[in-house]
Formats: structure tokens, C-alpha cells, sequence
């Protein structure tokens, strides 16, 4: 064999060795198989016309691509926010929790830490992960030391007004007491334009029920909720709330829900309304001259009672089901810490105008205008509140609405108002 030949054969079989050693195509050591791709589902009611769908869907589809192989979340569908919220109690209530899902905190669905159904975040909570967020929002998701929602929207619902509306009706300023209050819902009605966006309809009667809830932070103060259902601030507050539904509100106002509320407003026919920030995306898109002219402010002073308060909440935390599978784990973890960085909370709170647990940094070229007042309104808060709903049973907030309407139609007095939801938290 020439010198050439012999060289040529060398390099074969060293290539050939190292082939035998590394095995065939190099595959997974020792015969293992490939791990396979973790799939979650998700079921949201972010999609459709929610504020906050097209960015989601965008962040879904962003975690997909960084974990390609890896991980993968699937978007579950539930536009109807009511009906999305029954089914997954239904299957907490059914042992069959969602892979991931939008925990609504409430003293109801509180009760779903007990046992071992969901995912408890506890442990990463208490580490380097805890820095993300507002403080205080941590120990608002924890029940019995267990974390087992992740913190994500914050609510705040400040009183909306027009200031064009109350320009023409005469008002330069929005009152800071009930009895100046009174004075404008009159010219307001003189001027051809419904005061206020009540309501009855839905599972809360939801801007309704925000009213009474700013109300009775006015008379009760920081406290409010400490006092019990047979305390004298909630029939004040009912007869506050029956003046303005038998005077100052629209003549749908009872039966209306939600989408008759908000549309008042935005058609100029009301002049005040109540909603987070949640509802800049909406009204950006539906009434941008109505949002123009929207300002932000504390509800008047009842009496001698306290002024500046606003009603705020933990809106909607992040939660999945328990686990014993590692890798499964693995994938809610890194989903749960991908949907919580502060730059992709940023995109969601820019686009859709919400608020969140989570700290980030935006100037003020990049926000909204009317977000820029929510968070102003919410910074110079005498003292926050949370609202009703947060505080009684789902029965007993199921039949606001219809209290509410007896109030308006004369049917019940402030007092047997009161006395019905006595019965209902018994």
C-alpha cells in the first residue's frame, strides 16, 4: 500500500470510531428518547373584543417560539367573562382543573386554596421572583401562608365623568360633595343628559355596585368593611343609591347590564360612569372623543364623611392546576415567570390601558393619556378600598341587581334593601 492510499485509510477509520462511539446520528445517550414538547391548555376570557386579547395572543404565541420542543400553550377560548368564570369554578368544584387559567380573587374562590388543586407558588414567591411585584400584592394572592394564584391585574374604579357635559350643563369642577352632587345631576337633567350609567343586570350589577362601594368607603371610611350588614352606613348608602336610580340615571337603567351601561357613556348620553382601566382599550377604539374629555375623581363626601378614597382590588391572578409531573411543573413555572416580566407586562398594560401587580417603567410619551390619570388617581388616593363584591358571598352580590331594580322601582325600601342582604349573608 503507497503512502498516499495508507493515509486515506487512516482517516476512514478514524471516522468510523468516532461514528461507533457517538452512536448513530448522535442520538439521545444511551438509547433515550427525545423528551416530548409539554403541551398546557389556557382556557381566558382575554380573546375576542377584550382589551387585552391581541396582545396575549401575541405573548402565547412569543413563549411558544422561545420554548419551541419544549413547551407549548394552547388557547382555550371563553369570550363571555361571566360564563368563563362559572365554568371554571364548576371545574375546580369537579376536581378537573385547567392546565392554566385566570383565578378570579374573591372570598368564593378563595376557598378553591384549600386541599391540593392548585399549583402553590409559595415557595418561588418568597425568593428573587417576589421583587416583580407591587408590594403588598403578594400577601393579597396568600391565604393560610399558601400563595396559590400568581398576582397579575389590579383594579381601580374611579368615578368617570365628561367634562364637556358638566361644561355645558354649567359645572367647571366635578363636586366633592353629595349635596353640590345633587345640584349638577339637576342641571344635568335640565340640559337633556342622564347624570349617571346605572344598572341592574349581570352577576354584580357591576358599575351599581361600584357606587355603593364608593359611597360607603365616603361614610364608613378606610374601615368600612369592618362593620357589619346591620350597621346604619348601609341603608344610607341605599337611600343615596335609590335617588339616583328613581332621578339621575337612564330609563333602561333597570334590566341594563353592562353593555347598555358603558354605551350611555360613550354616546354622550350619560355624563358619569364608573370602570377600571381595563375599559381604555374599549373606549379608545369606540368613543375617542368621549375619552377625550374623560377626567377621573374620588366620589363626593357623604355629609360630614371622609373624601378621596378609591375602590381597588386584585382583578385577575394567574393559577394552574396541581401537578405531580416535573416536567408539566416546569412548563407553568416558566410560563407563569414569562407572562410576569416586566417588559412583557409593560406591552399588556400599554395596549390594553390595565393595571398590574407588577412593577415596570413606562415615560409619559408611551402611556395613554387616560391611563396616565388612572395611575394618578390611584397615587393620590386618601385611602383604597376594596368593593363590595370582595367582601360577601356570590349569592349575596348575585342579588344586588335585583335589589337594586326593587330600590328603583319603589318595591323596597333602603331598609328592606338592607335587611335582604342580612338575610342572604346569614
Amino acid at each position: 500500500m503507497n503512502k498516499r492510499l495508507f493515509m486515506v485509510a487512516a482517516v476512514a477509520l478514524a471516522v468510523l470510531a468516532l461514528l461507533v462511539a457517538c452512536g448513530p446520528a448522535e442520538e439521545e445517550a444511551e438509547g433515550e428518547a427525545p423528551a416530548e414538547e409539554v403541551v398546557l391548555d389556557f382556557p381566558t376570557f382575554w380573546v375576542g373584543q377584550d382589551a387585552k386579547a391581541d396582545i396575549v395572543a401575541t405573548l402565547v404565541e412569543e413563549f411558544n417560539s422561545e420554548f419551541e420542543g419544549q413547551y407549548q400553550v394552547d388557547i382555550e377560548a371563553n369570550p363571555d367573562t361571566d360564563g368563563y368564570r362559572d365554568k371554571i369554578n364548576a371545574s375546580i368544584a369537579a376536581r378537573q382543573v385547567p392546565d392554566l387559567f385566570v383565578f378570579n380573587p374573591d372570598p368564593t374562590t378563595f376557598q378553591y386554596y384549600e386541599g391540593d388543586l392548585l399549583f402553590d407558588f409559595t415557595e418561588q414567591l418568597n425568593g428573587e421572583w417576589a421583587d416583580r411585584f407591587v408590594s403588598g400584592t403578594v400577601g393579597g394572592a396568600t391565604r393560610g401562608g399558601a400563595a396559590k394564584s400568581v398576582p397579575f391585574e389590579v383594579g381601580v374604579t374611579p368615578i368617570w365623568y365628561n367634562e364637556d357635559l358638566l361644561a355645558e350643563a354649567g359645572w367647571d369642577e366635578f363636586p366633592d360633595n353629595f349635596d353640590d352632587f345633587w345640584q349638577m345631576a339637576e342641571d344635568l337633567t335640565s340640559n337633556g343628559v342622564a347624570p349617571t350609567s346605572q344598572m341592574t343586570g349581570g352577576s354584580n350589577a357591576w358599575t351599581s355596585m361600584l357606587w355603593y362601594s364608593h359611597i360607603l368607603a365616603s361614610i364608613g371610611g378606610p374601615d368600612v368593611w369592618d362593620r357589619p350588614l346591620s350597621h346604619p352606613q348601609y341603608v344610607q348608602a341605599a337611600e343615596i343609591m335609590q335617588r339616583m336610580f328613581q332621578d339621575y340615571t337612564t330609563d333602561d337603567a333597570v334590566g341594563a347590564g353592562p353593555g347598555e351601561s358603558s354605551g350611555h357613556y360613550m354616546s354622550g348620553r350619560t355624563a358619569i360612569f364608573i370602570n377600571g382601566p381595563w375599559f381604555i382599550g374599549n373606549i379608545t377604539e369606540q368613543a375617542p372623543e368621549v375619552k377625550e374629555a374623560t377626567r377621573l375623581t374620588p366620589a363626593p363626601r357623604v355629609g360630614s364623611g371622609s373624601y378621596g378614597a378609591q375602590v381597588s382590588f386584585p382583578l385577575s391572578n394567574l393559577a394552574a392546576g396541581n401537578t405531580d409531573d416535573p416536567a408539566k411543573r416546569e412548563a407553568v413555572l416558566a410560563f407563569m415567570e414569562f407572562m410576569t416580566r416586566p417588559e412583557n407586562v409593560k406591552r399588556i398594560s400599554l395596549e390594553a390601558g390595565s393595571m398590574f401587580a407588577i412593577k415596570y417603567s413606562a415615560s409619559e410619551d408611551e402611556m395613554d393619556p387616560l391611563q396616565a390619570r388612572f395611575i394618578e388617581a390611584f397615587s393620590n388616593a386618601e385611602f383604597t378600598v376594596t368593593h363590595m363584591q370582595a367582601q360577601y358571598p356570590v349569592d349575596l352580590i348575585a342579588e344586588l341587581g335585583q335589589g337594586f331594580g326593587a330600590l328603583a322601582l319603589g318595591r323596597q325600601t333602603p331598609e328592606e334593601f338592607v335587611a335582604n342582604l342580612q338575610q342572604l349573608n346569614n
